[in-house]
């Protein structure tokens, strides 16, 4: 009996340790397009678990300060999906080019997102605008 019952215990470990968490982003890169000035920056990317184990997102970092990454605080379950929240300085005038860097527990652990586009400064704002639309 204890043979039987110690097999069990060593096939539910050996099972837990092959469990992993999978993240697939629905997108990797997120085009702001040609904005105004002092315009909502805020975006998100859409995430699913796709793995057998809960996600984990320990850091969610930026390459400068103009744009502030927001994780879930909670571990996302197998199946479940998530965002994270990016916000990006629209009072920057100028080309949009960031990366956002992502550490988790996944099988991929460090995943790199990006971020483009182009603020306007407000006097070409109207015209460069109409013609985008």
């Amino acid at each position: 009996m204890k043979k039987i019952i110690l097999v069990a215990v060593i096939a539910l470990i050996s099972f837990a340790a092959n469990a992993q968490a999978k993240i697939n982003f629905k997108v990797e890169t997120i085009d702001y397009g040609k904005i105004e000035k002092g315009s909502d920056g805020v975006r998100s990317f859409e995430f699913t678990n796709t793995g057998d184990a809960p996600l984990i997102i320990s850091d969610v970092k930026s390459s400068c300060g103009c744009t502030v990454p927001e994780k879930p605080k909670d571990p996302v379950a197998p199946g479940a999906s998530s965002v994270i929240k990016v916000k990006y300085d629209t009072n920057r005038v100028g080309p949009i080019r960031k990366t956002v860097t992502v550490y988790s527990n996944a099988t991929e652990p460090i995943k790199a997102l990006k971020i483009k586009g182009e603020v306007l400064a407000p006097s070409n704002n109207k015209s460069v605008l109409e013609k985008t639309k």
